[in-house]
């Protein structure tokens, strides 16, 4: 099943099923996938419908290009207090997919730059093919991240090196950005998709309250004190167990219902 959510007859964002998995293309391909004001809009749009109907997400861009960030013509033209709501907006758009209640995969080819990157640092999990280059232009444009790179970016790859990338305009490919925590899985040209949906579709398997638990308390474990962060450990654990979920989980493994984990081939 594949539909678009659309905005002024324009195709922003195409959503298909697959399975258990939503797939969201972002479809802009002529802009390089620039994110604008209703492009945002269509993202959320399908990122909700997505955790209604999926328990699992992929998003990927249509065209040579995962995303190219800010539509830079929209943004020069808006009076400060709408930039500061546009960035706002971002910030819960993008916090939908990293806080919300199903895992992302985000495949990437060509650029990832800017507010693309953002994006991508919004999902759980970064697949990279070799065509894909990270940048932070923005100390270029004289402007600053705001869909939240200052925070999201910043955890994965480190402070020093997101300033090395926003003072110097540094493009690193999938290879170098995969050593610096930014991707997840570096894969052959033409192979993200086909990786991206093996992954979602094996997070889609797991226990929908692992999963939610994975999302949402890990990293808010992380912005915890050690102490205050084991005791939340302990009562998440203690809730996962108590789920039927897990109880028939936990029954079939011990019954040698379910495989026991096996060295890497």
């Amino acid at each position: 099943m594949t539909v678009t959510a659309s905005d002024a007859g324009e195709s922003l964002v195409t959503y298909e099923l697959q399975g258990d998995v939503a797939i969201l293309g972002l479809n802009r391909p002529e802009k390089r996938n620039a994110i604008s004001d209703r492009f945002v809009e269509a993202i959320h749009d399908a990122v909700m419908r997505a955790q209604r109907e999926a328990k699992a997400g992929l998003i990927h861009g249509h065209g040579k290009h995962f995303c190219a960030g800010l539509d830079l013509g929209e943004h020069s033209e808006k009076p400060l207090i709408d930039a500061v709501l546009g960035s706002r907006r971002w910030h819960a758009v993008f916090g939908a997919i990293e806080r919300g209640t199903i895992p992302w995969v985000s495949a990437i080819t060509g650029a990832a730059v800017g507010g693309g990157f953002e994006l991508a640092a919004s999902t759980q999990i970064r697949v990279a093919d070799e065509t894909a280059f990270f940048a932070l232009p923005e100390g270029q444009r004289g402007i600053f991240v705001g869909g939240g790179g200052s925070v999201r970016i910043s955890r994965l790859i480190g402070p020093a090196r997101m300033q090395d990338m926003m003072l110097t305009g540094r493009v690193l490919t999938a290879t170098e950005m995969e050593a610096w925590g930014g991707v997840s899985y570096p894969v052959p040209a033409g192979k993200a998709m086909e990786r991206g949906l093996e992954i979602a579709a094996r997070m889609a398997q797991n226990a929908p309250f692992t999963n939610y638990a994975v999302i949402n308390a890990l990293p808010r474990i992380a912005d915890m004190s050690s102490e205050d962060g084991l005791f939340a450990e302990s009562m998440v654990a203690s809730l996962a167990t108590q789920t039927e979920d897990a109880k028939e989980r936990l029954r079939a493994f011990l019954e040698k219902r379910a495989d026991k984990v096996q060295a890497p081939k």
